[in-house]
């Protein structure tokens, strides 16, 4: 009975091989394990056998049974991949030409700036480091030395989402927790800058969005100083905005830093521009990530992207660039 139950299984098995679409598969499936199957069969007649027959003729049965039966579910991917293959080209449009004509784009200005800002960046030495828009609690406020109850957690409004604890999940308030996942990851020195879209409970209007895109940068390594800060910011303005812009550094307050300023650019006719805020970053967001700040020092900076492109293209609300105006888009 044994011989029979392999021929059963070789049988059962080609069939499933042969198969070329769910329907044959449905049908070698039912034949080998159908009620009227031989596999069923066979087990209806273990009944009759001797005890110690009974046990071998069994397991080899449902070994049989059990091989069959992964057959059918490996060939059934199989196919399902293929039917989907067989969808996705059957779906597939070219959309290269539209009613005859070529359709051609161009990136979005922010887009422009973002990419613009990386190349500078870039070209000055730094990495570009991403990090996930939903982010903890802990890697957004507690590691950035803004622990609960402190009052700066007041002024980024932020926005939680149901995950994990109360209060314990939110889109990230800024690009900075890439800092935090940045120094956990990887050994110093370390010189990265982190664009990347925000949330906040921010009122649309002609300066603000509850989405916007920032840029931040971090240069971890042993005898870094606010000398250094101010030499990468005055080499970044050079760079971005060109000849006869500088910059200059102002005395403020972050908790990620210490001591902290806000980056100024200065415009050719002598003007102005608050651009960003920036500092040495603090020892207890150094342990945070992991870094001994007895060993080593570092400083970090972090503006707006939309801000840069406002200027960059001469804007004057930042709601246009949400607005979809194929007219205003044409423009940059």
């Amino acid at each position: 009975m044994i011989d029979d139950i392999k021929e059963y299984e070789t049988t059962a098995l080609e069939s499933v091989a042969a198969a070329e679409t769910m329907i044959q598969l449905d049908e070698a499936a039912t034949a080998a394990l159908g009620r009227s199957g031989p596999l069923i069969e066979a087990k209806r007649q273990l009944g009759s056998l001797p005890v110690d027959d009974r046990k071998t003729v069994g397991r080899a049965l449902n070994e049989a049974k059990a091989r069959v039966t992964d057959a059918i579910e490996s060939r059934r991917q199989e196919l399902a991949e293929v039917e989907r293959a067989g969808q996705l080209e059957a779906e597939r449009l070219d959309l290269t030409e539209l009613l005859g004509a070529p359709v051609t784009g161009h990136a979005h200005a922010v887009t422009q700036a973002w990419e613009e800002l990386e190349d500078v960046f870039v070209g000055m030495g730094f990495h570009i480091a991403e990090g996930p828009e939903v982010e903890t609690d802990w890697h957004n406020f507690d590691a950035l030395n803004i622990p609960p109850g402190h009052p700066a957690r007041d002024g980024f409004d932020s926005i939680y989402v149901q995950h994990g604890d109360s209060g314990a999940t939110l889109l990230r308030t800024h690009t900075s927790p890439v800092q935090i996942r940045t120094m956990l990851a990887q050994e110093p020195p370390i010189y990265i800058v982190a664009p990347g879209r925000v949330f906040r409970r921010d009122t649309a209007d002609a300066t603000h969005m509850p989405v916007f895109h920032q840029i931040e940068g971090l240069v971890v390594d042993k005898g870094i100083s606010l000398a250094d800060l101010a030499g990468t910011m005055e080499a970044f303005t050079e760079r971005y905005f060109g000849a006869g812009f500088s910059s200059r550094l102002r005395p403020n307050h972050f908790p990620f830093t210490e001591p902290s300023g806000e980056f100024d650019v200065q415009r050719p006719d002598g003007s102005w521009l608050e651009l960003g805020g920036c500092g040495m970053v603090h020892p207890n967001v150094l342990r945070a990530g992991g870094i001994d700040p007895e060993e080593w020092s570092a400083f970090a900076f972090g503006f707006g992207i939309d801000r840069l492109a406002l200027m960059k293209f001469g804007i004057g609300d930042l709601r246009e660039f949400f607005t979809n105006d194929i007219r205003f888009l044409r423009q940059f």
